[in-house]
């Protein structure tokens, strides 16, 4: 593990770090992994993997907040992201803040999504002051759907993802938030 990488959150098992240059090729295997991206339109390349990054940081770089490469601390190993975001879409509840996770299949059923999205839920209210945050998975991402649940957000509704084709299989989505104090 690189001692001098500073982690911008840490839990007990986790530390949420910006992206360097050397995750790229950890993120881009992770993209590419069917089931990773079950509840994806699709897989995604090396350099999409890439692009992808770059959005992460620049969203750091404008809100001081971002989809944070997320470190196992006993290993130092990469494991996904946790994260706060910004979607690009429009919806009724966008603009807003989200919050997401995604994690090798490796890391899975070890409560690193449920940990490290508890701790950016408490970031976001507590140190960057935001009122509420969203989070959103198409229907049928039970596992997903369950970390929102464990993390403590209520249900807020369902909406038919923009981004997605009329007809697509994951153009329905759930919705869920969690307010400041309650």
């Amino acid at each position: 593990m690189d001692s001098s990488m500073p982690y911008l959150l840490t839990t007990a098992r986790l530390g949420m770090r910006r992206w360097r240059d050397s995750d790229l090729d950890i993120f881009a295997e992770m993209n590419a992994d069917p089931e990773v991206r079950e509840f994806f339109p699709g897989l995604l390349t090396r350099e999409e993997s890439a692009e992808s990054i770059a959005r992460m940081e620049a969203c750091f770089d404008r809100h001081g907040y971002m989809f944070y490469a997320t470190d196992e601390l006993a290993t130092g190993m990469l494991i996904g992201f946790v994260g706060l975001g910004r979607p690009n879409f429009e919806a009724f509840f966008t603009p807003c803040v989200e919050i997401g996770w995604r994690l090798r299949r490796e890391a899975w059923g070890f409560g690193y999504a449920t940990e490290g999205g508890t701790a950016c839920l408490r970031h976001g209210f507590e140190q960057l002051g935001l009122e509420r945050i969203y989070a959103f998975t198409a229907v049928g991402n039970v596992r997903s759907e369950r970390v929102m649940q464990k993390i403590g957000m209520k249900k807020a509704g369902e909406f038919e993802h923009p981004k997605l084709a009329e007809g697509h299989w994951l153009r329905r989505h759930v919705v869920y938030d969690a307010t400041r104090g309650v």
